[in-house]
């Protein structure tokens, strides 16, 4: 389970709302399963792919690594929007997908947050499987 509160839930759809129509993401920093803190980032994808496509870049993990360490607090995942199309990771999701993160993936109908799925990468890699958010 993913614990989540009411306020990071409403930065994260801010965030992905803003971004409409491209997709847009940030990372997930807490601790246990716990998000404590969000950290949303410019899609870093060329102009032409971030309407279905995100890139987070090595210089967007050191400063997620770096605001994590600061507030004593872990890596724990991503979040990303899915524009109008359902929130189920997609082959290319699993591809870049990284073993033990939370994925939260937010769908954005016409601009609009309508729901947030989590999800977390089985071990072998294969598939993700589908993990409960608490809104607390």
């Amino acid at each position: 389970m993913l614990t989540v509160s009411k306020d990071l839930i409403e930065t994260i759809n801010k965030h992905v709302e803003e971004a409409y129509p491209e997709e847009g993401a940030g990372f997930l920093i807490g601790v246990a399963g716990e998000v404590k803190k969000v950290l949303a980032l410019p899609n870093a994808r060329e102009n032409e792919a971030r309407h279905n496509r995100f890139l987070i870049t090595p210089e967007d993990y050191l400063e997620a690594e770096l605001t994590a360490d600061k507030h004593g607090l872990s890596l724990i995942g991503v979040f990303h929007s899915h524009p109008d199309c359902p929130n189920v990771p997609s082959e290319y999701d699993r591809e870049w997908a990284q073993p033990f993160f939370s994925y939260i993936i937010t769908r954005v109908d016409k601009g609009n947050a309508v729901n947030s799925r989590s999800w977390r990468l089985v071990e072998d890699r294969s598939s993700y499987e589908e993990e409960e958010i608490k809104i607390m």
